[in-house]
């Protein structure tokens, strides 16, 4: 009894991913535009109401570019996507594999499509909500924690915006694409994660490396950002510990994306 309700579970969960996975690639653009409209009033309301008001032109472009920069950051992803890797397109498999854990025999295309492990559905659609999640909680943390400013700021003020604002557009841009890659089953989709998620940890002890030697700190302002850099840095690692194991041996990323199966 126990053993059916874990398999009709199993079953059930199953089939939400695909209703879940199946129309992401048609609403691409509808999710892009309420990424906008919601991303673009919270800029445009920071720019309206910035700590310290803009001297001129370049003051002003301080506080301008890198709000317009985050708001288009996951548009250059998604043109990044369908200029490198288009939907529909199959891609060829790199002549050197990475990952070598597990014994495998190899698949080609007709035979990994026909595979019932085939596609980024199951476990794989938590893993791509939680890339597709990790570009609207950051940012909202952004807007929260650090901010607006001009280049009549502090000189420690400006080092901190632009580094935690930095931050931010990259790493919107490289989620983003790493979204887009595992729902096109493009064959780089675990390295491109492995080496943004790689990216994601340096960059937040580069930038405490960096704000922490600001001139003149208030010990107050280093106390509010250091939970945003901790809170992102743990992200990074959870997800390191939890879906590094998984893309190397789960039967359904290695037919996807790698077009293997268990010997």
């Amino acid at each position: 009894m126990v053993g059916t309700r874990f398999d009709a579970m199993k079953t059930r969960l199953f089939r939400q991913s695909v209703r879940f996975v199946a129309p992401l690639e048609d609403k691409s653009r509808l999710l892009l535009l309420g990424w906008t409209i919601v991303v673009a009033a919270a800029c445009l309301l920071r720019i309206a109401f910035p700590v310290t008001p803009a001297a001129g032109i370049v003051d002003a472009l301080i506080l301008y570019v890198p709000h317009m920069l985050i708001l288009t950051s996951p548009f250059l992803a998604y043109w990044a996507a369908n200029a490198l890797f288009p939907r529909g397109t199959e891609f060829a498999q790199p002549e050197i594999r990475l990952a070598r854990l597990g014994s495998w025999r190899p698949l080609n295309a007709l035979s990994a499509r026909d595979h019932p492990a085939f596609g980024p559905v199951g476990i794989m659609a938590s893993l791509l909500i939680g890339m597709l999640l990790n570009v609207p909680i950051r940012t909202a943390e952004f807007m929260t924690a650090v901010p607006a400013m001009t280049g009549s700021a502090p000189q420690w003020g400006q080092m901190i915006y632009m580094a935690m604002a930095t931050d931010l557009i990259a790493m919107n841009f490289l989620y983003t694409l790493c979204f887009f890659m595992a729902l096109r089953r493009h064959p780089f989709f675990p390295r491109m994660l492995l080496l943004t998620w790689g990216l994601d940890v340096a960059s937040q002890v580069l930038v405490a490396n960096y704000v922490g030697g600001a001139p003149f700190l208030p010990a107050s302002v280093a106390a509010s950002i250091a939970p945003l850099l901790d809170s992102n840095l743990k992200k990074a690692a959870i997800s390191i510990a939890i879906w590094l194991p998984y893309l190397l041996l789960s039967e359904r990323v290695n037919v996807t994306y790698r077009w293997r199966q268990s010997a």
